[in-house]
């Protein structure tokens, strides 16, 4: 069973080709910029067998045999017992598999959680992994976590060969600083298994759900990158 936030039928933004997006629910962190605070609440959204999703996808099936289910959130990896049910079912079907995460539930430490990772390897084709900040200070400041977990993520997919997206959002003042973005890319180049990097620009879509559920935004007076900020970010990180 899990949590589940809302699902996407048709989506074209998260992998390759059309794709069923799940969205889970329950997220760890907290980013300044987040647009779907609705998710962060674990005990929030409707529980769904995995079986359950499974038939709802498979209604759509035509539509997304090029393409394929992507798992998001919130942070997926909080329901990862989920995750590898579904994707067992899927991959019966030859349905592609891609899982959007932050890595922040990623514990190399704890060897049940690992073994699960192991078994998730396995079954899932892609992974689109969110890098928030590459600087640790700057990272806690902007998610109120550590940047520790997601990077030995990043790492342990290299060392298993398993496709990777790199996604970055931009935010003036938190994320577009030169040094950053050089450093982002020199993580980024030692890694061996990135398919694509992807440079998200900030935008203020979700605002509106703070005001609802009463939350402060802080990022009020934070605009959107300007088109050639986003340019020098997609040449630093080497967005091609």
């Amino acid at each position: 069973m899990a949590k589940i936030h809302s699902f996407e039928s048709f989506g074209t933004v998260d992998g390759p080709g059309v794709r069923f997006v799940v969205f889970l629910q329950g997220c760890p962190m907290r980013c300044l910029y987040c647009h779907n605070p609705d998710t962060w609440d674990v005990n929030g959204g409707e529980e769904y067998s995995a079986y359950e999703v499974y038939k709802k996808i498979m209604k759509y099936v035509n539509y997304i045999a090029g393409g394929g289910v992507t798992l998001s959130g919130g942070e997926p990896l909080l329901q990862i017992d989920f995750a590898i049910e579904l994707f067992t079912l899927l991959k019966a079907k030859q349905l592609h598999t891609c899982m959007d995460t932050s890595g922040i539930c990623f514990n190399e430490d704890d060897p049940i959680f690992m073994k699960k990772m192991e078994k998730l390897l396995s079954l899932c084709d892609l992974f689109l992994l969110d890098i928030k900040h590459i600087n640790e200070e700057k990272h806690q400041a902007l998610t109120h976590c550590s940047a520790h977990n997601p990077q030995a993520f990043a790492r342990y997919l290299d060392e298993h060969h398993k496709p990777m997206w790199i996604r970055h959002v931009l935010l003036d003042g938190y994320t577009n600083n030169e040094d950053d973005l050089k450093a982002t890319r020199n993580f980024i180049d030692r890694l061996h298994n990135v398919e694509r990097i992807e440079v998200l620009p900030y935008h203020t879509l979700g605002v509106s759900k703070y005001e609802k559920m009463g939350i402060p935004y802080v990022l009020k007076e934070t605009h959107a990158p300007s088109k050639e900020d986003v340019k020098k970010a997609k040449a630093i990180l080497g967005v091609k």
